[in-house]
């Protein structure tokens, strides 16, 4: 049984640090802290809105994000450059070892490689398009059909079904801990992507299947497991 691959798009194959130049344009030097919390924020509407089953899709979230991140710093963009904001955040970059890793994996008949992601399908789509990374994936899967966010179990359960596979040959990949967290409580197997030596594991009980500093390790050791 070949072994399934799910990437995690935001913060692992995209940096969403990639819109720091853009931020900067318009906040100046105050744009590292205003790039962070809008991440913060834009993860934790996403889990609110998963507890309270009040789901909007993750482009809301992201907008709701900026609206706050504005507030809270007082900062006044107009309307026309939270826009220009917005747009940015669909253009990111991704991380310097992504693209090298995955034409590796994709050159191994026995991996099937997943984009599976909070954000609309469409919005995925044209992010790996514009990274001209799109090719080396099987399919996209995305939150939005079970109108929840990851870590919810049923988004987990939603991949496993859409990607017809079985958790126990199944590995999330993910920069975040707590997607990683999440799929491992739904009995994947999840490898964390630890770049930064200053990168924190939440000290729970779940560990990491696997933590790697980068994905041009994913290869081997993903191709051990399939001997495994």
């Amino acid at each position: 049984m070949p072994i399934t691959i799910a990437f995690d798009v935001y913060g692992t194959l995209i940096n969403t640090k990639g819109i720091s130049k853009s931020v900067e344009k318009y906040v100046g030097s105050a744009a590292p802290t205003f790039v962070n919390i809008w991440r913060t924020k834009q993860l934790e509407y996403s889990f609110r809105r998963g507890l309270m089953r009040s789901y909007k899709n993750f482009s809301i979230c992201t907008q709701n994000a900026l609206d706050y991140t504005c507030n809270f710093l007082q900062t006044d963009l107009s309307k026309y450059e939270k826009n220009k904001l917005l747009e940015a955040y669909s253009i990111l970059p991704v991380f310097d070892d992504v693209e090298d890793s995955l034409k590796e994996l994709r050159n191994f008949k026995d991996f099937k490689i997943f984009a599976f992601s909070n954000g609309l399908f469409e919005n995925i789509k044209n992010l790996l398009i514009h990274a001209n990374i799109y090719n080396y994936f099987d399919e996209i899967v995305s939150v939005d059909e079970v109108k929840s966010f990851k870590p919810d179990p049923k988004v987990y359960e939603y991949f496993l079904q859409k990607a017809n596979c079985v958790s126990s040959q199944t590995w999330l990949i993910s920069g975040n801990p707590f997607d990683v967290i999440g799929a491992i409580s739904a009995d994947l197997n999840a490898i964390w992507v630890k770049r930064s030596e200053f990168d924190i594991f939440d000290p729970w009980e779940i560990k990491p299947t696997i933590t790697i500093k980068n994905l041009t390790e994913l290869y081997n050791v993903l191709k051990n497991r399939r001997r495994d």
